[in-house]
């Protein structure tokens, strides 16, 4: 089964735009025990693109194509497929009433050339896009798979999850697949991971092993055709790395940290410095988090911390914003100010200027309080500035995630 993709936009080729759909599909595809074999990306230019979908028809079997089934003059995606599959274009009356309805409750007039949208190739199943006027298209030519999708990203994944893949099962039937399994470890070092389960899958058969580093934490990856292999993969690999594993798939810190303190009814509230509001972003960024967060203070100057945090003047006088006694304070008063039951600080230099020979850039206390007890994690992290925060945002979630895993 040869699967290719084409990415189409020529804000993809100029760099205006990261092309973040050749991972997200990639992933979605093994996650199915499909293995994406060639991406290609061409600009917003006819010839271009009907040159490279028509390599890709005679290659693949199945073949995804992203991008250029909007309005405008440079969306011509669905007809160069057409013209290519020798397919009529012919209007579809019910998605031109959904365009039609999205404009109604939008409240604002577009042009007439808005509904081109509506038109399908004979033949083709139509693919809701709740989040968009574009339909994906999917195409059965001769057994062979031909799916068109919307560009913007919050159209096609939606769209991906809930259509592509059930269409993508059905059309793959019983051929064989292999099985995919990530898992989302944290606290480790990539080296220190691969020493850990390396040796302990030695010995089994059919088994690819590896690994990714991404900010904060590692992936670990495995593929086998075989699904005993795979069993006892996993079950080898949890053995290893115990609770610094946190996930699977696509499973996000922040997400698996709601639902912790969802399932075990605990509140959490945090009081930021060095990080300006990313925790708190990360964690309202879940669905169902109202339930679980209290509340979030950007405290960013030392009168901030002592006027809504009760950060003792003293603490700062003698130690420094950047300190673990500040950071102890921010976290116990913003726990029990807000009547939260747990309460993270944070507090730090994320450069690149302010450092001391003392208090180096990349300095870094974390605080946790809890109705028990206060800790304060000290860390330095020499990164940039953006990564310095994230990596700070992580460590605290996986604070919270350790505690209630005692839970």
């Amino acid at each position: 089964m040869r699967v290719e993709l084409i990415n189409t936009g020529s804000e993809l080729t100029l760099g205006f735009t990261v092309n973040t759909h050749l991972s997200y599909i990639a992933r979605q595809l093994a996650g199915i025990g499909l293995r994406l074999d060639r991406q290609v990306t061409v600009a917003d230019d006819r010839t271009e693109m009907r040159a490279a979908v028509g390599e890709a028809l005679q290659h693949s079997d199945v073949l995804i194509i992203t991008g250029g089934l909007g309005p405008t003059s440079d969306d011509f995606t669905r007809d160069v497929v057409a013209e290519l599959l020798d397919r009529k274009l012919v209007r579809d009356e019910a998605v031109a009433s959904h365009i039609a309805e999205r404009i109604r409750k939008r409240g604002i007039r577009l042009p007439e050339s808005i509904y081109v949208q509506a038109l399908v190739p004979v033949g083709a199943q139509v693919l809701p896009n709740r989040n968009g006027t574009a339909p994906g298209l999917a195409i059965d030519e001769g057994g062979r798979l031909v799916l068109l999708l919307p560009g913007p990203p919050r159209e096609l994944k939606p769209m991906f999850e809930e259509y592509v893949l059930p269409v993508l099962e059905k059309h793959l039937g019983a051929q064989a697949r292999f099985d995919c399994r990530t898992f989302k470890v944290v606290g480790l070092a990539e080296s220190i991971v691969e020493e850990k389960i390396a040796p302990v899958l030695a010995d089994l058969p059919d088994l690819e092993l590896g690994y990714s580093a991404k900010m904060g934490e590692i992936e670990v990856r495995i593929i086998s055709h075989i699904k005993s292999t795979a069993d006892e993969a996993e079950k080898r690999i949890r053995t290893a790395l115990a609770e610094n594993i946190y996930g699977t798939g696509n499973a996000r810190l922040e997400q698996v940290v709601v639902k912790m303190l969802t399932a075990t009814r605990q509140t959490i509230a945090v009081a930021e410095s060095c990080t300006g509001g990313l925790i708190a972003n990360r964690i309202t960024n879940v669905s169902g988090s109202s339930e679980v967060f209290i509340n979030g203070c950007v405290t960013y100057s030392n009168e901030s911390k002592t006027r809504l945090l009760g950060v003792s003047e003293k603490a700062m006088a003698e130690h420094g914003a950047v300190s673990e006694e500040v950071a102890r304070e921010m976290a116990e008063g913003v726990r029990t100010r807000s009547g939260a039951g747990f309460g993270i600080s944070t507090t730090g230099i994320a450069g690149p200027t302010g450092g001391t020979p003392d208090k180096p850039v990349g300095l870094v206390y974390i605080g946790f309080a809890t109705p028990e007890c206060t800790d304060v994690q000290r860390h330095i992290l020499a990164f940039d500035r953006e990564t310095f925060k994230f990596f700070v945002a992580q460590y605290a979630l996986d604070a919270v995630r350790r505690e209630l895993l005692e839970k």
